[in-house]
């Protein structure tokens, strides 16, 4: 995300790609749920699968809410745009980059 400055800023970023190895930052956002205020943030590794994406990070998250159906999860978007992730893939193949935004509905 492009952020401008106000003044000159010569610093990197303190969550910069970089950083993290084989890792990423990926953001989940469940779209409609009154429970979660914002998008919650991941550090998973590049070469996950979304299945195991799902499982390992977002089901245990969003399992917070006593109403949550693993089941019932769908509508996935990234960041605007609807996508149907192969569960097999891995997020960087499905385009999933550092500090992207996934959204569901459930």
């Amino acid at each position: 995300m492009t952020v401008k400055a106000l003044y000159e800023y010569d610093y990197p970023s303190a969550d910069r790609a970089e950083l993290y190895g084989d890792d990423q930052l990926v953001y989940v956002y469940w779209r409609g749920n009154l429970l979660f205020s914002s998008a919650g943030c991941f550090r998973v590794p590049r070469a996950v699968t979304f299945a195991d994406f799902q499982e390992q990070f977002v089901d245990g998250w969003a399992a917070s809410d006593p109403d949550f159906d693993a089941g019932a999860v769908g509508g996935w978007q990234l960041f605007d745009e609807p996508i149907t992730p192969d569960p097999h893939k891995t997020l960087e193949q499905l385009g999933v980059g550092h500090k992207a935004l996934l959204s569901f509905s459930a």
